[in-house]
């Protein structure tokens, strides 16, 4: 992959409390001067937007954002980033406290802690100083996973000493770690869907998969449908995640539906089902969910 001549890198600030992303914004100007900050969204939806039309070299992300979470976002972002383009190093900024912190150190994330502190910040700046050095010439020819490889690597990973399977777990292991840190919920039994004036209980065994409809979910069984009034960022906290696989942003698939997984000739995979005729399309940052034993 070619790149431009060195240049100055370029971050993007997600933050919804203006006095704080402003507070980031001078601080990263007193610490790393060169640094160019091309745009500071306030919530999830646009920063997403914005990191796919600006791609900058560095993402900051507030974990807890209207719209979108920084971890939401930072998933998006991973599944929608055009091929061949440098993904952006991922900071996450968040306001947990210490012993939720510990999660981080060995997630394949780095952190900001609120309010922004210059010693801390200062050594995330040398680490990713030190990546785009590893990288060349002021940019970054980092994979969606590793831009977001710990801080302490044995050695640089460029894109291309780095296979795409060792790069989508490394994304996957970093959200389901920081996903790990949210609260979390009570196991859910059974799904209640409203169908005219009645309710329809559902054994969550009776479950082929959950597809995300705007504000509803779609409840799909062996032989019907039906629609409840919730998110899957909601529901996916309820499931047992040893049967409830999510295996894309929309599709949540009940593990014991599935039939096979297929790789067409793109490399897009997909899965096909017991029971039912969908054919189901798995994000690459799931894909290590079906490789071989």
């Amino acid at each position: 992959m070619s790149h431009h001549t060195a240049r100055a890198p370029r971050a993007l600030i997600a933050e919804d409390e203006p006095i704080l992303a402003a507070a980031l914004a001078h601080a990263l100007q007193r610490l790393w001067p060169e640094l160019d900050i091309v745009a500071t969204c306030p919530n999830g939806v646009e920063a997403l937007r914005q990191g796919l039309a600006l791609q900058p070299d560095i993402l900051f992300l507030d974990i807890k954002m209207p719209g979108k979470t920084g971890l939401e976002a930072a998933e998006e972002l991973a599944e929608q980033w055009p091929d061949g383009i440098a993904f952006p190093h991922i900071v996450f900024v968040t306001a947990y406290d210490e012993y939720a912190l510990a999660a981080f150190e060995h997630a394949a994330a780095d952190y900001v802690l609120k309010p922004v502190n210059d010693t801390r910040l200062g050594k995330t700046v040398e680490r990713l100083q030190q990546r785009l050095r590893d990288s060349g010439n002021g940019t970054t020819t980092a994979t969606p996973a590793a831009a977001a490889a710990p801080a302490a690597t044995t050695a640089p990973m460029a894109a291309t000493e780095t296979t795409a399977s060792a790069s989508d777990d490394n994304m996957a292991r970093l959200l389901s770690q920081l996903q790990a840190m949210l609260p979390p919920a009570p196991r859910l039994q059974m799904i209640r869907a409203a169908v005219g004036n009645s309710v329809r209980m559902i054994a969550l065994a009776d479950v082929v998969y959950f597809e995300a409809l705007d504000k509803y979910i779609n409840v799909v069984c062996q032989d019907s449908e039906a629609l409840i009034r919730t998110s899957l960022k909601e529901l996916l906290p309820q499931l047992d995640p040893q049967q409830f696989w999510q295996i894309h942003r929309g599709t949540i698939v009940n593990a014991s539906a599935i039939a096979t997984a297929v790789r067409d000739e793109a490399g897009k995979l997909s899965l096909t089902l017991r029971q039912h005729p969908a054919q189901l399309r798995v994000s690459p940052l799931y894909a290590h969910l079906f490789r071989q034993m």
